[in-house]
């Protein structure tokens, strides 16, 4: 199939050649892998910026959606995607092959950042899809893939709810994009700036309350690197017949 890439699709793929480090918060239905892959595959075999590529993502995303979007696209077909799952033989044969894009799930990367030095790590770009999953600064995943964080070039975060439980899983997720540029170095400091403490017992907070202009100015904060959209705002849903 012919990609003829929507208006908001150019914008995803153009936002991506601009930002090295950057996050696509798209809401489903917009298109956000092919779009990705698009970018990805121009600075590839065009611009020779980009060289080799992981891409983390659930389980059942790892296995289907990446694999069967570069069947699915003429300009995407010749893909060649190694996927580093299954067993540690698998997976260790699987980094061996020659490919394009060496797709994981996000239970693999302790393992995967184990299997490297620092200096040593190989890909120069990754891709986090449903980033919202490196959310927690305290998982083993985060710890691990901010540890290689320097050795990568070009971050990419995927995901339509960045902030599923609350503005608080937005500093782990920017971090790995500016290492603490825009919303500060540790989540101490970020709770301190745009929070306040809610519910406690003695030095225990259970939860903070985000500040009255928390949301708007952490938007502003991180809207160079970050854009958003909702499907409502881009599809067109036919309209509806009652039977």
């Amino acid at each position: 199939m012919k990609f003829k890439p929507h208006g908001y699709q150019e914008r995803a793929i153009q936002f991506i050649y601009d930002h090295p480090a950057c996050a696509l918060f798209l809401s489903m239905g917009l298109g956000k892998t092919v779009a990705t892959m698009t970018a990805l595959r121009h600075m590839q075999d065009v611009t020779m910026e980009v060289n080799k590529v992981l891409v983390i993502a659930p389980k059942s995303v790892a296995q289907n959606t990446w694999t069967s979007e570069c069947s699915k696209w003429d300009h995407l077909n010749d893909t060649r995607i190694s996927i580093v799952m299954g067993t540690e033989k698998r997976r260790t044969a699987a980094l061996q092959e020659d490919a394009d894009i060496y797709v994981t799930n996000r239970d693999n990367v302790v393992w995967l950042a184990s299997q490297y030095r620092k200096d040593k790590w190989p890909f120069d770009t990754v891709i986090i899809d449903e980033s919202s999953s490196f959310k927690s600064h305290q998982s083993k995943r985060f710890k691990a893939l901010r540890s290689m964080r320097p050795n990568i070039r070009r971050i990419i975060l995927l995901t339509g709810t960045p902030s599923p439980n609350g503005l608080e899983d937005l500093w782990a997720q920017i971090f790995l994009l500016d290492l603490g540029e825009r919303l500060g170095k540790t989540l101490t400091s970020y709770r301190t700036q745009y929070f306040t403490p809610g519910r406690g017992n003695g030095h225990v907070i259970y939860n903070w309350i985000p500040r009255k202009m928390a949301r708007q100015q952490i938007t502003e904060k991180i809207s160079d690197i970050c854009i958003s959209m909702k499907a409502s705002d881009y599809l067109q849903l036919p309209d509806l017949i009652e039977a």
